[in-house]
Order: structure tokens, then sequence, then C-alpha cells
């Protein structure tokens, strides 16, 4: 990352962050934390985002914090009317909250809120935001950066429905609004990412172990996007993947099942 180039860019601008209390949000904030700008931290940890708030307002950043459960509509009225009322307008908005469930469907079948909640705070609110502040960021020429998932560009795998369905459904959202928001000067991103070692893993025991990306290197990816406004960010190595998916889509769809049966692992 070109440290001149981000501060150039930055300077003077109002960046909100979702889900900013812990994890990539948090860490993307504190790389912004030496430039001249006004973040905006938006999660439902009021006391998390104060103490982070404290640390990055010893260096050269404002901040301003926001708690709100983005799933309540209330709640989002509230963020939403803090953000029309901002002098500045917005210059970046960075969708990063998100909820993770890994969970069968034999597990599921009594938790129809799981896909509820899951479409609540990965495709709703960010669309409801989005709505409101296009005018916003049309103003100011601004960029949107949507934090997706590998899993949006993949075959689906089993016991990420709840998960899967939502961030796809975002992904395919913004993807499908693009063209008409740089039709009005607002430059988009998605940052297609594998796993990151952030508390939303946490919940699943198979995932403690597991190699994954560190948020840092996540949210240097962000800072960088914000002066390069490429329109994607995804490992070099997705596009194998993607082959497989194209091409072993029906083997997979036919042997995974009797795999699943043999093993007891659709339970």
């Amino acid at each position: 990352m070109n440290e001149k180039k981000l501060h150039r860019k930055l300077e003077g601008k109002t960046i909100l962050i979702t889900g900013a209390s812990s994890g990539i949000g948090k860490e993307l904030a504190l790389v912004l934390k030496d430039i001249n700008a006004h973040l905006i931290l938006v999660a439902r940890r009021e006391e998390q985002l104060l103490l982070i708030k404290a640390e990055i307002e010893q260096s050269n950043a404002k901040v301003s914090v926001f708690s709100a459960d983005l799933r309540k509509i209330a709640e989002m009225d509230k963020l939403l009317h803090f953000l029309h009322r901002q002098p500045d307008g917005i210059d970046i908005i960075v969708s990063n909250a998100g909820l993770s469930i890994n969970r069968s469907i034999e597990k599921s079948l009594e938790r129809y809120h799981d896909f509820t909640r899951t479409m609540a705070i990965n495709y709703f609110a960010p669309v409801q935001l989005l709505l409101s502040t296009v005018p916003l960021l049309e103003k100011n020429k601004g960029q949107i950066i949507n934090v997706s998932t590998i899993n949006a560009l993949l075959l689906p795998i089993p016991f990420w429905a709840a998960y899967q369905a939502s961030k796809s459904a975002f992904d395919t959202w913004f993807r499908s609004a693009a063209p008409e928001l740089n039709g009005k000067g607002i430059s988009t991103t998605s940052i297609y990412l594998p796993l990151v070692k952030t508390p939303m893993i946490e919940p699943t025991a198979a995932y403690r172990n597991t190699p994954a990306m560190s948020p840092v290197h996540v949210a240097n990816i962000i800072a960088k996007s914000m002066y390069t406004k490429n329109k994607i960010y995804k490992p070099w190595w997705l596009f194998i993947g993607q082959i497989g998916s194209l091409i072993g889509r029906r083997i997979w769809e036919k042997i995974l099942p009797r795999l699943l049966l043999k093993r007891g692992l659709n339970k």
C-alpha cells in the first residue's frame, strides 16, 4: 500500500465503516487513524466503539461512533438521519457488517430465524443503507466498498445455506446496481475474501485452527482500494476454484449427497 497516495486521497474525507467494533472493520479504522479524515464507525457494541475512538483520536483522524443494530428499522432510521446531517456528506462507505452461520439443514428445520436474520444484516441492511445514501455519494463522487466472500463466486457448499444465500443476494444486487452507480460518478469495489481470522468465525469449531487471512492484511487491501478504485479484489488463485465449480458442478451434485449420507454429515 502506498501511504502517500492513501493520505492524499482521503484528506478531509468522511468515511463510514459498518461492523467496526472488531475484526476487519476495527483494523481498517486503525489503518486510517493517521489520516486527517472523519471516520464514522457503526456497530452494535458501543463500548468497543468508544475504546477504538479513544485510541484513534490520539492520532489525526476525527471519529464519530454510532451504536446500531442495522437489522432494526428504528435504529437504521436513526443512523440514516445522522448521515444525512453530516455537513460534508459522505465520501466512502465500507459495507462490512455481516453475520455468518454454519448449520446443516437437518439442524435448521426449527430455525427459520437463522435465514431471516442473515438476510436482514447481509442483504436488506446494506441495500437500505445504500439506497438512502446514493444522493450523498453522488454529490461527492464517492465510493462504495463491499466486503464480500469468495463463496459468492463459487459453487455453494453444504452447511452454509443461510450465509451463502444472503451474501450472494447482496453481491448480485451490488453488481447489478454498479453500472448505474458508476454512471452517477460513484465508484464501486467488491472485495472477495477467503476465510479471515475474525470473531465471526469463532463459533465454527472446525475453523479455529484453520489457516486464515489476517484482518490487518484485509484492512490494507480495503484501504488500497480507496485510492486505486479497482472494481474487484479477489485472491489470484480463485480462478482455479471457479473453473472447478463450472466444470465439476454436475459431478459434485451427484457425488456429494452420497458422501454426506455415508459419513453421516447430513446431521
